[in-house]
């Protein structure tokens, strides 16, 4: 079992994936969809639901999923597991169960899993101020803040995930500008603009922070092949390896910190293994433990700022304001939550179903809301 943590490659490759999403529309035959359009069903999804033993609503929402590229985009994987049992896979034409695809944000919540192991033993502690040595001068606002506060996205840090223009944003600098060379130390310069824990304030710097936490958790050293073995050597043995994570790739900065908050690669199986070990309450489907049962409820508790969100995870809860949402409050089950990525990449859970529900592809900011819509249709149907 080979898994490759690797250096980013190329910024500008990511960045046009970023800011361009293109639509695979192959032709396909038709059939009905719940919105009475008809919706393209490709061979290999006819084959992926064909012995799937689906209520017809949810296999109504699936081939409308899949089909009407028009409303949700292109959905390169989706893989659906309940009582951690496959019941649906499907992969567009140039995919399949090995291929990588990229995380997006949810790699926040891969780091969530990884600060959790660390303050199960005992390395790092989240009512404790982070341990960032730039914040701990005398009389620095930043000093107060916790590592629950990172992990619940209400530092205070002065952090602008989405500018206008876009690369104005900090994530955009950070990721493919001046701040690329050395992220963390970009993300933890910023200024207080807000006591800890106070605003909820979504920022993929927050999580590139966590990242370099993580790394100072494990090394002392600042030369940035030792803190990428660091990590690599973590990953693969608390994680990747006892959980039977194949194809996980993770991506490092220059100074060799973690891209924590948005780049992670890996198959669609890994993503639901991923999504499996916090519904089993941080243990491995062979009864390895990996997370502690009390890290996976504090994931999952609203945090203060926005019931939306807990530890670094999306909470099927009406949001502190509409903007501070990204699941379906209105339908599904309550204790349903989620890994979310830009362009619609999810990993939805939901214990009370037993459900594990992996949809990764490219959609466009305009057609979210539909993708969102019937999401929460195959969650509520299964």
């Amino acid at each position: 079992m080979k898994r490759n943590f690797a250096p980013l490659a190329s910024r500008r490759k990511l960045l046009g994936g970023l800011l361009i999403a293109p639509l695979a529309a192959p032709l396909l035959h038709a059939c009905g969809g719940d919105d009475g359009r008809d919706v393209d069903v490709s061979p290999a999804l006819a084959r992926a639901l064909g012995s799937a033993q689906l209520p017809g609503a949810a296999r109504r929402a699936i081939e409308n999923l899949i089909g009407n590229q028009d409303a949700h985009g292109e959905t390169r994987a989706l893989y659906i597991l309940r009582g951690g049992n496959g019941i649906a896979e499907y992969y567009a034409d140039g995919f399949s169960a090995n291929s990588r695809l990229i995380s997006w944000s949810m790699a926040k919540s891969i780091t969530a899993i990884l600060v959790g192991i660390l303050v199960g033993d005992g390395r790092l502690s989240l009512d404790e101020p982070a341990p960032i040595p730039a914040w701990q001068r005398a009389g620095d606002p930043r000093g107060g803040i916790k590592l629950r506060d990172l992990l619940h996205m209400a530092s205070g840090l002065e952090h602008v995930e989405v500018g206008e223009p876009i690369w104005s944003s900090d994530t955009v600098n950070m990721l493919f500008g001046d701040g690329a060379a050395n992220m963390a130390a970009m993300a933890e310069a910023k200024p207080a603009i807000a006591a800890p824990g106070e605003n909820f304030l979504y920022s993929s710097a927050t999580s590139v922070i966590l990242a370099d936490i993580i790394a100072r958790s494990l090394t002392d050293s600042v030369v940035p092949a030792i803190r990428r073995d660091a990590m690599r050597n973590f990953m693969d043995g608390r994680l990747a390896r006892p959980l039977g994570l194949e194809h996980l790739q993770v991506e490092f900065d220059p100074a060799g910190t973690m891209i924590g908050g948005s780049i992670m690669h890996a198959s669609a199986r890994d993503y639901a293994r991923l999504g499996e070990l916090l519904r089993l309450g941080g243990v491995a489907p062979d009864g390895t433990r990996i997370l502690a049962q009390s890290w996976v409820d504090f994931m999952r508790t609203p945090s203060p700022a926005n019931p939306a969100y807990g530890g670094h995870i999306w909470l099927n809860r009406v949001p502190s304001a509409p903007r501070n949402g990204a699941l379906w409050p209105d339908r599904g089950a309550a204790d349903l939550f989620a890994f979310v990525g830009h362009q619609g990449q999810y990993v939805v859970v939901s214990p009370a179903q037993g459900l594990t529900m992996v949809r990764l592809g490219i959609t466009t900011d305009a057609q979210m809301d539909a993708l969102r819509q019937t999401m929460g249709l195959i969650s509520s149907a299964l």
